[in-house]
């Protein structure tokens, strides 16, 4: 168990468990306080998914124009502080609209590249979130006027204060395609220069890997409802659900690649602790940070 779990308790904490803890408050307070001494220098990823800067406010409170911007920045060296030398920050952004117009804001790159400068990073490499079974929205545009299609996908920024921050894409490897599942099976397939220009050898995909190397866009359909402990007990409670939850096995995909068992996962904007759990799962201690009591 790490330096962050043991001793008392402090009042702020909603759960503990074995590898974790779940504190309720403001993430600026609580990083710049005792708790959040004890992580520095200690978080081998951050996490999280912030409210995203929409034109309309929702329950669990979000900015909105430079107010947003001003926000998130405000976080960039404070996250920074946290990380080990070689850790990383994944924030998830999702896209923003014009108020009463049918054009996309920029204010989500923008809000993305502000924080990168602030906070000294390199961006490792971008990904995208796509969910297939996503509502049609904006509305007006999608649905009543029919000028535009379904907005379906959302950021994430890998970020890192090296170049080179601990990863490894063997620990996120997909199964392998019925078609590679063949060639690896008959060993045959058409070598040479491809009209790219490639070059492909005669036994350069006859080894098998044990899979294959996953692609940036991720396809994860957020439909979940059936088997979902969260969901469960909020409805026998009485409590209400967080109206902007991710898939497990998106927080599960970043955390297997980024981090390894024992590491420490943070996510300042916790929500629901999606990410709490999957780290738990996943055997990683883990803090995470919620302002609202309720989720």
């Amino acid at each position: 168990m790490p330096e962050i779990l043991r001793g008392r308790v402090p009042q702020n904490v909603a759960y503990q468990t074995r590898l974790g803890r779940m504190v309720v408050g403001k993430t600026e307070d609580i990083l710049r306080g005792s708790q959040g001494e004890r992580l520095r220098g200690r978080v081998q990823l951050i996490f999280t998914s912030p409210p995203f800067p929409l034109n309309r406010k929702k329950k669990y409170g979000n900015e909105s124009g430079q107010a947003f911007i001003d926000w998130l920045v405000s976080f960039a060296s404070l996250f920074k502080e946290m990380l080990t030398p070689d850790g990383s920050i994944v924030l998830e952004m999702g896209n923003a609209w014009e108020s009463g117009r049918p054009t996309m804001s920029t204010l989500s790159m923008e809000s993305l590249l502000a924080f990168k400068r602030q906070g000294g990073l390199h961006l490792c490499q971008e990904f995208i979130w796509h969910n297939p079974a996503r509502l049609p929205s904006p509305a007006e545009w999608v649905n009543v006027r029919r000028i535009r299609v379904k907005d379906s996908f959302t950021r994430l920024w890998w970020m890192s204060p090296v170049e080179e921050p601990k990863a490894c894409n063997k620990r996120v490897l997909q199964e392998y395609s019925p078609a590679m599942k063949a060639l690896l099976r008959t060993k045959k397939y058409n070598a040479g220069k491809r009209p790219s220009e490639h070059e492909i050898g005669a036994e350069s995909f006859l080894t098998d890997h044990g899979g294959a190397i996953p692609a940036n866009v991720l396809v994860m359909a957020n439909t979940k409802s059936v088997g979902d402990e969260y969901r469960d007990y909020c409805t026998a409670n009485g409590i209400p659900l967080h109206p902007a939850r991710m898939p497990l096995d998106l927080a599960k995909f970043f955390i297997s690649f980024l981090t390894t068992e024992g590491d420490i996962v943070l996510d300042p904007f916790a929500g629901s602790n999606t990410t709490g759990a999957a780290a738990e799962e996943l055997g990683r201690h883990w803090v995470s940070i919620e302002a609202n009591h309720t989720y």
